[in-house]
């Protein structure tokens, strides 16, 4: 990551909370930018969290076989959503990944749900229309925030502020939680661009997701 000598990927609670909320209701497919296995942060795994442990023993398929996302390109028909997890991975590789910016775009002009949690809305923040504006433009969003970067001690290691590039990208419509590391769900767009701030909103986005292709969901425990 960077110039730390740390490894990232994906963060694990920010996968296994959505899925949780998700998967008893859809079909979940898991791709990344190189198909094969996608690498976890090892610093997001935290067996306290029953969901988070119980993923990590019973799903490992999910993400040690991943489907190769140049394969769904033209493909957003097929599906209701597409979502990107956290970690500080998509800062990069998918937020300049043209594969990936053509697919959300394919995505959200066939009428499907764009979502992202964490630092995953860093593969959001420079996708463009056809028209050639911005996805996010005049609409609110989040993702992790500059104060939440500081306090884990890697801004310096981050390739761009993505609070930053956020609020530029969208117009001023970057939200956040009033208290760091606070739950926070942005919805715009119709309801059809979902945001989440940081891993304690991970499971919220995947109610929000939920909610927009079902309605509203009765349990939320």
């Amino acid at each position: 990551m960077g110039d730390t000598g740390k490894p990232t990927g994906w963060y694990l609670p920010e996968f296994a909370h959505p899925y949780d909320v998700l998967a008893p209701h859809t079909h979940v497919i898991v791709a990344s930018p190189a198909g094969g296995e996608a690498p976890l942060d090892p610093s997001s795994i935290d067996k306290s969290d029953k969901s988070s442990a119980a993923f990590l023993e019973h799903k490992e398929a999910l993400w040690k076989h991943t489907e190769k996302l140049s394969s769904f390109v033209g493909r957003a028909k097929e599906f209701d959503a597409i979502f990107y997890v956290g970690g500080h991975g998509p800062m990069f590789d998918l937020a300049t990944d043209e594969t990936s910016h053509k697919i959300i775009r394919e995505f959200y002009e066939a009428g499907r749900i764009v979502a992202a949690v964490c630092h995953g809305p860093a593969a959001l923040v420079n996708a463009k229309l056809s028209d050639g504006s911005y996805l996010i433009a005049g609409s609110p969003v989040t993702g992790f925030s500059n104060d939440e970067e500081d306090t884990a001690g890697l801004s310096s290691a981050m390739p761009f502020p993505l609070e930053t590039e956020l609020n530029k990208n969208s117009g001023g419509h970057y939200r956040k939680a009033k208290e760091a590391f606070g739950e926070n769900v942005a919805i715009g767009k119709g309801g059809r661009l979902i945001t989440g701030q940081n891993p304690a909103s991970a499971k919220a986005v995947g109610e929000a997701i939920y909610e927009a292709i079902f309605g509203e969901l009765v349990s939320k425990n």
